[in-house]
């Protein structure tokens, strides 16, 4: 897999968990959600502990670009139409007080994160002349900005590319996994700690304790911090209800060096659908420039690498000079609504998740609302967040269309024939799904010919998963869980690795009844 521009920092190590504890308070999450939450619960006095199953920022916060915007994937006037303005200024305030959290806790902390404000610019298409209605729904947006009390204004040609659009004062840019370790230095120590390389496995409501392999952590209060939320002490069909109103699409990066002369350092971002977000930093080596894009459902591009290519020949357009030095790619996780769901699902248990585009103040955010959660205060989102909310006025089109995909990938998949029938077919650095002995095995091969043979049902529904050749990963097209080549999880909803086969050169496989099993009870009885 392919590194982000902020996976050279320097993070803290923690130790597996290696006893048994109790807490006020566990979080199970290393990102950017859960370490806000168990930072703001330390510094009001409760004991934490956070368990992360890799290592902490690993996830999806190492690979956003680090964008700190209170402009939502969903522009202000849809907003406005869909909840009322007064609620589509409420969520605007929430991305703004998470901007200013982040500055104030890396000012109290010494954390040096590159924290910066900046102005942020949504313009018109890339690809796109600028149509006359859209300048017009441009200036309507930076009136009800206005009325609102949002620091916005039209421009008719926001810098770099040259389109016109709006411009939002007080947006921010920062390093978040230099803010991570800042962070989680802050939190380990006076009986809080983080536990790294530790998988919660299971979840017992009464008592709330957390089983942790051998070790147990009991606690009053649960906080599932996990991008995509474990199941937990939720039942299994309020579990399921929740996966369907989450999509997962896979978005990608690049970063490059670009000798171009003065740039200003200003994140933006255009109308298109996916929409393209170019980032530029200010370096000591000179200008650096991260731009996104090209998403797509999760396990539903046949060709990912033909995504970095787009991205690169654009970025060329825009940016003559730019010397690409890294490309990466992570998951972003939207909703039926267009907003995030944030809060309790069972009675001592607290989620976030559906962040869309905005994760990182989202997650700051949602940290913040599950402190004050387990402190027991309200917070002006909890409405408009809660993950049972029924009023839901908007996304009902959304919600059933997105949804077609678990059926017509179960079904599809298991009539398309297999990409072949022996391991011998498969090269280095590639991956395929392999027919054998009647079994659909996901084989792939590093670059120095190691084999890796793993069920092809992923654990969560029983979808058959894809390789992506991009990142080299097994993704499930229905719900989007990523697995390693080894079958191990990186991204849920799925919490179940995938079985592991032994096979051998003439195609036979070993370890099926083990597997059957998996099949039929991993990720269907667990849910999400």
């Amino acid at each position: 897999m392919s590194q982000s521009a902020w996976q050279t920092s320097r993070l803290p190590k923690f130790k597996k968990l290696n006893k048994s504890l109790r807490v006020d308070t566990v979080v199970i999450g290393g990102g950017i959600t859960g370490l806000s939450a168990a930072y703001f619960l330390k510094m009001s006095g409760k004991d934490v502990a956070v368990v992360e199953r890799d290592r902490i920022g690993m996830g999806d916060t190492g690979m956003t670009t680090a964008h700190l915007t209170a402009v939502t994937d969903m522009r202000l006037s849809t907003l406005a139409k869909t909840f009322g303005e007064e609620q589509a200024r409420l969520v605007w305030e929430g991305g703004a007080r998470a901007i200013d959290a982040i500055d104030a806790v890396a000012l109290a902390e010494g954390i040096h994160c590159d924290f910066r404000r900046v102005p942020g610019f949504l313009h018109a298409p890339l690809r796109e002349q600028p149509a006359k209605d859209e300048i017009e729904r441009f200036r309507k947006e930076a009136e009800l900005g206005a009325r609102l009390g949002i620091p916005v204004e039209f421009v008719q040609s926001a810098p770099i590319v040259n389109r016109p659009g709006l411009r939002f004062a007080d947006q921010a840019k920062f390093d978040p996994l230099d803010y991570l370790g800042g962070l989680a230095r802050a939190i380990h120590g006076d009986d809080c700690e983080i536990f790294e390389n530790t998988e919660a496995t299971e979840v017992d409501e009464d008592p709330l304790v957390i089983h942790c392999g051998k070790h147990k952590i009991q606690c009053d209060h649960l906080v599932i911090a996990t991008h995509v939320p474990l199941m937990g002490a939720t039942g299994l069909v309020r579990a399921t209800l929740l996966q369907s109103k989450l999509f997962h699409y896979s978005s990608y990066a690049i970063g490059a060096k670009v000798s171009h002369g003065t740039l200003p350092e200003v994140s933006l971002w255009d109308t298109s659908d996916p929409y393209y977000y170019l980032r530029i930093d200010q370096r000591k080596s000179g200008p650096y420039a991260i731009f996104g894009g090209e998403d797509h459902k999760t396990g539903q591009s046949e060709d990912t690498e033909a995504s970095f290519e787009r991205l690169s020949d654009l970025l060329r357009e825009l940016l003559p000079s730019a010397q690409i030095d890294r490309r990466w790619s992570g998951q972003v996780i939207e909703t039926n609504d267009g907003l995030p769901y944030v809060g309790p699902t069972a009675e001592r248990q607290f989620v976030a998740t559906g962040f869309a585009g905005n994760g990182m103040t989202f997650g700051t955010l949602a940290g913040m609302m599950a402190a004050d959660w387990v402190l027991g205060r309200t917070t002006p989102w909890q409405e408009l967040f809660a993950v049972n909310r029924t009023k839901v006025i908007g996304g009902t089109k959304d919600y059933l269309k997105e949804n077609l995909d678990f059926p017509w990938f179960l079904i599809k998949d298991r009539l398309s024939p297999a990409e072949g029938h022996s391991p011998e077919e498969v090269e280095p650095g590639t991956g395929k799904i392999l027919n054998i002995d009647g079994r659909r095995i996901a084989c792939s091969r590093d670059e120095q010919g190691h084999l890796e043979a793993v069920s092809a049902v992923c654990t969560h529904l029983g979808c058959l998963v894809r390789w992506n050749q991009a990142e080299h990963t097994w993704d499930c097209p229905c719900h989007g869980s990523r697995f390693k080549p080894d079958g191990s999880v990186l991204a849920g909803p799925a919490e179940t690795a995938l079985a592991k086969f032994e096979v051998s050169q003439n195609g036979a496989a070993a370890g099926q009844a083990e597997t059957r099993q998996h099949q039929h009870s991993g990720g269907a009885a667990k849910g999400p």
